[in-house]
């Protein structure tokens, strides 16, 4: 049984930074790509970053040039870089696998306001 604990998040003003950690414990295939998600009450989990163990990452537009993905893979860890935070980043991220989901973490809350 996978499980994924997210830390890292918290309250920041805008133009801040947060780093965001997610480990794993459990059976994770270290070819599977990994990923950052976040969501807002009432809205869908939005794929916000994700990593595959070699070639390139994936960004989705609103956050491409200010997140950073990484990950260590002997240690079953993934990070998320935030820079230049806006207030529309605030949500509750999660770590999971694209695609084929693991059961869900309990996410990690970054609110960004002044």
């Amino acid at each position: 049984q996978v499980q994924f604990v997210e830390s890292g998040g918290g309250l920041v003003q805008p133009g801040g930074s947060l780093r965001l950690s997610c480990t794993a414990s459990g059976s994770i295939n270290r070819l599977d790509t990994m990923g950052w998600y976040r969501q807002n009450p009432g809205k869908q989990r939005e794929l916000v970053a994700h990593i595959p163990p070699i070639g390139r990452k994936y960004y989705t537009e609103s956050v491409k040039g200010r997140f950073a993905i990484s990950r260590d893979i002997p240690n079953n860890t993934m990070y998320l870089q935030m820079n230049s935070l806006k207030p529309e980043d605030t949500a509750v991220y999660y770590c999971n696998r694209p695609g084929r989901n693991f059961p869900w973490g309990q996410g990690t809350q970054v609110t960004v306001s002044s």
